[in-house]
């Protein structure tokens, strides 16, 4: 689970958000009375496409060309621009946040795979990867954004997800159907670390990279919750204590899902995104399952270990922490670390162009004749590319 916890709890990381620094203090935080009445499946599908559709205008507003299209399935999210298009109308359709750099060089003919599956982080759906996959597609790559069990408009109860197989069900439907020889560049957000690492375990001839943009990229038999041990002192405590869970099968039953409030949300995920994305979430975000986060991974040498792993961190995170990410790289090295200067939680929103720079650029590394797994072999930081 990408830090929802470690930093978020993490006082001088945040900078004045409303949450504190251990259990104890977050049980001291209430959640305001009289919330909304819970919205009809129907309901709430509606909600979700209002959101895509606001995140759709933002380039339609600026005079592009983009279409959008949601599969029949309503599992993924990918958009299309016709032949026709050229280069410039395509970028004058987007926000200056994405267009003020300069455009990246892609050598086609000499990827390992053009698709790019972009896996969202907790709460979040594939609504939020509408940047990127403007980006990835003005590249001449093929991006797809899939909503896992429970997110976006999947209209699976987050409350009744026991499991991260569960909740990982639509990414591994996906894989699983994709051609014999198929293989994809894949990239998890925050808590969606967790699903790319099941996803490695379980089909790895699929996956020709993986990207865990400050995610946890845990290790073999470590829950996503080991992450904020340190910061939270123990799972039992946070469960007992904190004020953030929710109780879908009554309270007399274990906790079955997390959700903090907007304020919350907006000091610890967006400190440096655009107010139009932080109104696109505040609208979109669904509770967090929170038994996949409990879940030990089995993780193994033959499966896991045989793909090659990259780690993206932002710099100005103040919901995984700067340190908590050079924790994880330290205690599970990956192939490669690139680092987003001032980038929050989520640089799709706030350093959409760096970010898509950096995936480009992972998507040009050629396989190595001898892979060695577990050391770190390129290190980048990007800072200026989203810059006016």
């Amino acid at each position: 689970m990408g830090n929802a916890f470690a930093s978020c709890m993490t006082g001088k990381q945040h900078r004045g958000a409303a949450l504190a620094s251990r259990s104890k203090r977050m049980g001291s935080a209430r959640t305001p009375r009289g919330g909304a009445a819970k919205l009809t499946p129907a309901e709430e599908e509606m909600l979700h496409r209002q959101a895509l559709a606001m995140a759709i205008h933002q380039h339609l507003d600026a005079g592009g060309s983009v279409s959008c299209r949601i599969d029949a399935g309503g599992a993924s999210m990918s958009r299309r621009i016709g032949p026709g298009n050229t280069s410039s109308r395509r970028h004058g359709g987007l926000p200056d946040s994405v267009t003020n750099a300069k455009a990246v060089q892609v050598v086609l003919e000499n990827l390992e795979t053009k698709k790019v599956v972009l896996v969202h982080g907790e709460g979040f759906g594939a609504w939020c990867w509408y940047k990127t996959i403007s980006l990835l597609e003005e590249a001449g790559l093929d991006p797809v954004a899939l909503d896992l069990a429970g997110s976006g408009i999947d209209h699976t109860d987050a409350n009744s997800i026991a499991t991260l197989e569960e909740y990982s069900k639509p990414l591994i439907d996906y894989l699983s159907k994709l051609p014999e020889n198929e293989k994809v560049v894949l990239v998890g957000h925050s808590c969606g670390g967790a699903s790319v690492s099941y996803a490695l375990e379980c089909c790895p001839e699929k996956i020709s990279k993986a990207v865990f943009l400050t995610a946890t990229m845990v290790k073999d038999s470590q829950k996503p919750f080991d992450v904020f041990s340190e910061e939270l002192a123990s799972a039992d405590v946070f469960l007992q204590e904190s004020q953030f869970l929710l109780y879908g099968n009554g309270k007399d039953k274990p906790p079955t899902g997390l959700r903090f409030d907007k304020q919350q949300i907006k000091g610890l995920y967006f400190n440096q995104s655009p107010s139009k994305d932080i109104a696109l979430a505040a609208v979109s975000m669904r509770p967090i399952p929170l038994a996949p986060i409990m879940e030990k991974l089995a993780l193994t040498a033959e499966k896991y270990g045989t793909v090659r792993r990259y780690f993206i961190q932002t710099l100005d995170d103040h919901m995984l922490s700067p340190d908590a990410q050079e924790k994880l790289v330290r205690e599970n090295p990956p192939d490669g670390i690139f680092k987003i200067k001032g980038g929050d939680h989520c640089p799709f929103f706030s350093k959409p162009q760096s970010l898509h720079k950096i995936l480009v650029e992972i998507a040009q590394i050629q396989a190595p004749a001898l892979l060695l797994p577990g050391k770190a072999t390129s290190e980048e930081v990007e800072e200026n590319a989203d810059k006016s």
